[in-house]
């Protein structure tokens, strides 16, 4: 293959080619860094990266495979960090002038799980003003004028690019699924817990959730298996026997999946050609879809809102009373109003999540999977804003997996389908997005 095919692989692909054989590690990481350099220029999706370490890890890999001495399930395989996730060999800025050259002791957990998966760290993707909402320099790989989303914006449009078949993003209202459908890939905010957060920045004790994007549902499931496991540090995290995502995604489902297409309150605030495009989608799955309506989802949003709101004040706050130079005009009124917030309105929304889960547990009892947009249309015209979280925050809230699927185009720019799950069942998910990728056509509008 050329260079430039090697680079398009997925990562489940790049894995077998590199089992087999038929392609280094060294010459996959060298392909990527060749497309990172031909379009980040352009792109801007990087801040930190280290290519000849990259390659030195690449033949580190090869040796080690050739020695026949065991491998991970990533190994040789390139992961762009987004940077509020810890990294011991890397700066770790926070996309904020406050972190400028801060350099961590130690891996955040889910580095170290990558690392220890054989992955190659090859450098710190761009993030908004410390994962909040205020843009920076990244632009939307299928067109430059657009945004790519926030705050996971640099991994989105690294993968969007075709430079890196993998990356972490974090998600505290739609920082994973907003990218991804922006970007055109695919996105995985998991159930909150899923993956370690010790080591990452946190705006949202209750709300912050790593995900992960791959160029393939496989590859979802790959990287989140490397990822999942206990982390007794991390408060939100879980025992569980570790999924084998992967191979339930091989098996495939037993039974056709049955879909609710919900609206929610956010259906308000979607542009026409996205609901146009979304009932296409709707339309070609016949009898295995029905419209319902949630009451429980009625005042979510401002649910929401209030808990990142009151929380962001709370992590953040320091920050700005310590250097309020140094945290722009924008956070700095973000602070302000979730600072307002009244402790009686903060705990009225924290006791409001489980009993509206409930009611999306006992629809999930009966449907295979929630189905609605991942954003409210395509990628705006526009770097001033990262676009709304509108059709992700209330999902976030409520601790649920979430997967964006890069299956319509309006436009000339990519907008994703998402389908939501029950909690720490995302082997489930993974393998109806699997399904539904296969069994439905991609709309062009």
């Amino acid at each position: 293959m050329m260079t430039s095919d090697l680079a398009a692989l997925t990562a489940t692909d790049a894995c077998a080619r590199m089992a087999n054989g038929e392609m280094t590690a060294e010459a996959y990481v060298a392909a990527c860094i060749d497309r990172i350099k031909a379009r980040e220029e352009e792109i801007q999706a990087w801040v930190y990266l280290d290519a000849e370490n990259a390659l030195d890890q690449a033949r580190a890999a090869d040796r080690q495979r050739t020695s026949g001495r065991g491998v991970g399930l990533l190994h040789g395989l390139p992961v762009g960090i987004k940077d509020i996730i810890d990294t011991a060999d890397m700066p770790t800025q926070n996309g904020s002038p406050l972190f400028k050259g801060y350099q961590p002791m130690r891996d955040a957990g889910c580095v170290s799980a990558l690392r220890a998966a054989g992955a190659i760290i090859i450098g710190k993707t761009v993030t908004t003003e410390l994962a909040t909402s205020t843009p920076n320099k990244t632009r939307n790989p299928h067109n430059p004028e657009h945004t790519p989303g926030g705050s996971s914006s640099g991994s989105a449009a690294a993968v969007g690019a075709g430079t890196i078949p993998l990356a972490l993003g974090t998600q505290t209202g739609g920082s994973v699924i907003r990218p991804g459908s922006f970007c055109g890939v695919h996105a995985l905010k998991p159930t909150l817990g899923l993956i370690s957060r010790t080591g990452v920045t946190l705006q949202s004790h209750t709300l912050d959730t790593v995900g992960v994007y791959g160029r393939s549902v496989a590859d979802l499931a790959l990287i989140t298996d490397a990822l999942s496991g206990h982390d007794p540090c991390d408060p939100v995290s879980y025992v569980r026997a570790r999924p084998n995502l992967t191979s339930m995604l091989a098996r495939g489902m037993m039974t056709k999946p049955q879909f609710a297409f919900v609206k929610s309150p956010a259906w308000e605030f979607a542009e026409t050609s996205a609901k146009e495009s979304l009932a296409m989608i709707v339309d070609q799955l016949g009898d295995q879809v029905k419209e319902i309506e949630i009451p429980a989802l009625n005042g979510i949003i401002q649910h929401h809102a209030t808990v990142m709101g009151a929380e962001n004040a709370t992590h953040y706050g320091p920050l700005l009373a310590r250097d309020p130079g140094g945290i722009s005009p924008a956070l700095t009124a973000r602070i302000g109003i979730g600072g307002k917030i009244l402790a009686v309105d903060y705990i009225k929304s924290l006791n409001a999540r489980e009993s509206i889960y409930a009611d999306i547990e006992k629809i999930l009892e009966t449907y295979t999977a929630l189905l609605t947009l991942s954003s409210p249309g395509p990628a705006p015209k526009s770097l001033a804003s990262t676009g709304s979280h509108v059709f992700n925050g209330m999902w976030t809230y409520l601790g649920v997996p979430c997967v964006s699927l890069p299956l319509m185009q309006i436009g000339h720019m990519p907008c994703g389908v998402q389908l939501i799950g029950m909690r720490r069942d995302e082997a489930r998910l993974l393998a109806t997005a699997n399904w539904f990728e296969k069994n439905v056509r991609a709309i062009r509008n």
